[in-house]
């Protein structure tokens, strides 16, 4: 699996030759090796990609990703068979233990909830409600303190009244950081031979990506955080650069320094060893500095 993140910003048409991608804009070619691409962000309706090319990418295990015509992610890739999906892999997916699933989730849930407290205390926001519903979890979460947590968090991080459902700069730049997350998640997922179909807690005819749902959770807050400190009046293209290059963020993930997207990869194996009994705990340890930006986007075209 590559690791570099292309974002496609401006008209240009993208085909493949000689183990190399090819961008053509009108104002210069670029190649770029196919082997270090993980991820094709198309952030225009004004280029046009081959066949070929989006074959070789999904052969590679990248993932592209498509933009509607305002640049929020609408649609991406999703192999149907990774090199290494078999039979045996996807039967034990179907009978994953009813408590190992429980026991996952309820991990999750604390450690998103524990990120969206540090996420206000970076901001020097009083959390004594959120502190209060927080130590009433439970095993699977049976009270939904998460959701309880999430509704009193976002006010309290943006401005009262704030709600996820409101059309506002804000939201648009989280619902575009929460899609390229997704996109990461739902990525490792497919290239460990698992369906992001099956998930764990969330159950919808309409969401393919159940798993990739479940596991992203926990750093949702760290994309919080970085939009709750910028100066958002639309949904600009700089705005959507920093996003990307929030998952090259330096991190502390399980006690070890590392970035960000890498985090992600080892949490999404974690998981799905767990899931699939050949370990017996899994341990998610966030730790993120008071402000939060990236190092250089791989490549912008």
């Amino acid at each position: 699996m590559g690791w570099r993140t292309i974002v496609i910003t401006q008209h240009a048409k993208i085909s493949y030759s000689g183990r190399r991608i090819i961008v053509q804009t009108n104002s210069k070619i670029n190649e770029i090796p196919i082997d270090d691409i993980e991820v094709l962000l198309i952030s225009t309706t004004q280029a046009v990609i081959t066949a070929r090319a989006v074959a070789e990418l999904a052969n590679n295990s990248a993932k592209v990703i498509f933009s509607d015509k305002v640049g929020q992610p609408i649609t991406e890739t999703n192999n149907y068979l990774p090199n290494n999906r078999s039979y045996l892999l996807l039967e034990k997916q179907f009978n994953w233990d009813d408590n190992r699933k429980e026991m996952l989730w309820t991990w999750i849930a604390t450690e998103k909830m524990k990120m969206q407290i540090e996420v206000l205390q970076k901001k020097k926001i009083d959390t004594e409600e959120l502190n209060y519903e927080f130590a009433k979890i439970e095993i699977n979460d049976l009270t939904n303190r998460e959701a309880v947590i999430a509704r009193k968090y976002f006010p309290l991080l943006f401005e009262d009244g704030f709600g996820r459902r409101d059309f506002n700069p804000y939201n648009a730049a989280l619902n575009y950081g929460y899609s390229i997350l997704l996109s990461f998640v739902d990525l490792n997922i497919s290239a460990a031979g698992y369906l992001t179909q099956l998930g764990i807690h969330h159950h919808s005819d309409e969401n393919q990506f159940n798993l990739g749902s479940d596991l992203m959770e926990p750093f949702r807050p760290i994309v919080d955080l970085w939009v709750s400190q910028q100066d958002i009046k639309e949904l600009t293209p700089d705005i959507k650069y920093g996003l990307v290059d929030l998952f090259n963020l330096e991190i502390r993930f399980n006690g070890k320094n590392t970035i960000l997207r890498n985090a992600i990869k080892s949490h999404v194996q974690n998981c799905l060893k767990y899931l699939s009994e050949e370990t017996d705990e899994v341990k998610i340890d966030l730790e993120v500095g008071n402000e939060v930006s990236g190092n250089a986007i791989n490549r912008n075209v």
